[in-house]
């Protein structure tokens, strides 16, 4: 089975859940990622592929910057054709995750199409105006739609009639490294203890305010900010002695640098960016046996808070608070007690069962849709026949 997918982030940006769930997909399928423009001047329309596995191609777009948004959506029209023609990507299965692709991917051949909602990008900051428009569009012609949480869920079940609920899952042997891990990353082995510790895109989403304010009231510890800086600028950063922004880092590195906190932190502002969010990170800090702070996202606090895996702060001093019991010591009973919660907890998801049963709803709809087709055309030779019987 062949997987166009349309997508407004890139693979090699941060690894979640497109990359968790469409590297699954190519150990059994083909599967086609192609990234959104890159514009540069007297840039002359093409595209770079680049094979990252066998069944795994991203392809890259590059325009000409100036162009109006009907000429870049009308180059890219010509540049997908061209590429589906050309390698015979033959009625594949659509899969959005960015309803704006359907600008110039509308008159594809495709066998079924999947909008794969992880966030509400109508919310974000810099959102093309068009997109609440290129959405329903989208939600018109889907057979299937998936989204990144219970909030989205709620958001999108009355708009089409087979959502279908798939919050972030984990990768728990990869980041259950943390546990045992004995080096840490250089550049965080020469930073003191006690670490505070965030990984993640550090955007709008961000509580600036309360970063400063954990640095402040907590001066003996060290936070650690991992994450490239997008929609915002380096001059919005909060700057302590106590702050480090060390920058992105790959998926791979990940639990090293995690080994070496102490308390992981989910510090989200609570604004119209985060009001669908469902952080991939939270499961993947429990894995790691992290004890966790955030601030109350929705689907944070149902399940993580409720069960008492995550503690939610609704107040700059609710979290200074919450951090400072986490970091007094506990009996190694207690803390063997916490992580068997945590793990009986992840044990029930994981992404390769997400992605199990996202293929298999799929496949179903594959198989609806030709019984329908092949109820209309029975029902089209028995109009036929009945027309040249009543003819003669």
């Amino acid at each position: 089975m062949h997987f166009l997918v349309l997508s407004h982030l890139r693979w090699n940006f941060v690894y979640q859940r497109p990359q968790h769930l469409l590297a699954r997909c190519a150990k059994e399928n083909r599967v086609w990622f192609w990234e959104e423009p890159e514009f540069r001047v007297g840039a002359h329309p093409r595209v770079d592929v680049r094979n990252l596995e066998s069944n795994l191609t991203v392809i890259v777009p590059h325009l000409p910057s100036g162009l109006s948004e009907f000429e870049s959506f009308a180059l890219q029209r010509e540049l997908i054709h061209h590429f589906v023609a050309t390698n015979r990507v033959a009625d594949p299965v659509l899969w959005y995750y960015t309803p704006m692709a359907r600008n110039f991917t509308r008159e594809l051949n495709s066998s079924a199409v999947v909008y794969d909602c992880m966030d509400e990008l109508s919310a974000f900051r810099g959102a093309p105006p068009g997109l609440r428009a290129a959405e329903a569009e989208l939600l018109s012609v889907a057979d299937l739609v998936f989204t990144g949480g219970p909030s989205l869920y709620r958001s999108k079940r009355t708009r089409h009639p087979s959502v279908h609920c798939f919050p972030s899952s984990i990768d728990f042997q990869h980041f259950a490294q943390a546990r045992t891990a004995s080096q840490e990353p250089e550049d965080q082995a020469s930073i003191p203890l006690p670490r505070l510790g965030y990984c993640g895109v550090i955007d709008e989403r961000m509580d600036l305010e309360l970063v400063a304010a954990i640095a402040d009231g907590i001066p003996e510890s060290q936070l650690v900010m991992i994450g490239p800086v997008v929609k915002i600028s380096d001059a919005d950063l909060p700057r302590r002695p106590n702050i480090h922004w060390l920058g992105g880092r790959k998926y791979d590195e990940l639990p090293g640098y995690m080994s070496g906190w102490e308390v992981a932190l989910l510090p989200f502002a609570l604004n119209e960016s985060t009001k669908f969010i469902s952080p991939t990170k939270t499961p993947e800090y429990l894995a790691a046996g992290l004890r966790v702070v955030s601030t109350p996202i929705t689907d944070v606090v149902r399940p993580y808070g409720e069960a008492e895996l995550v503690s939610i702060a609704s107040t700059h001093d609710e979290a200074v608070e919450a951090i400072r019991r986490h970091l007094t010591s506990r009996s190694q009973q207690a803390e063997q007690e916490r992580l068997a919660s945590v793990d009986a907890f992840l044990s029930r998801s994981s992404w390769q069962q997400t992605w199990e049963q996202m293929f298999a709803l799929i496949e179903q709809a594959l198989k609806k849709k030709e019984s329908l087709e092949e109820l209309s055309s029975g029902v089209g030779r028995k109009f036929a026949a009945g027309t040249i019987a009543s003819a003669d």
